[in-house]
């Protein structure tokens, strides 16, 4: 059975994720406010941010930069991009 929220990223009623997508207080906001195509979206971002960028998820650091940037991301702020990165053709 699928739950309806009102979408941070889109700003409109969408699909909501099933269970929370991390422990804590930002799992429980993730949950609450991004819907599940957002988040769909964010884990593509993040993992082309991983590849192009050749980041180590063992560095805190890397971890500080992905939650700053995914936070960007779900509130429409301008967060950084896989260089050189040209989405397909449709």
């Amino acid at each position: 059975m699928s739950r309806n929220i009102f979408c941070r990223k889109h700003q409109k009623e969408m699909e909501g994720l099933n269970n929370p997508p991390m422990p804590g207080a930002r799992g429980q906001d993730i949950y609450d406010n991004i819907s599940k195509a957002a988040w769909d979206e964010w884990q593509s971002q993040q993992t082309m941010l991983i590849n192009e960028k050749h980041l180590s998820l063992m560095d805190p650091s890397t971890r500080k930069y992905l939650q700053a940037q995914m936070a960007h991301f779900f509130n429409n702020q301008p967060f950084d991009k896989a260089e050189g990165y040209v989405p397909p053709e449709k």
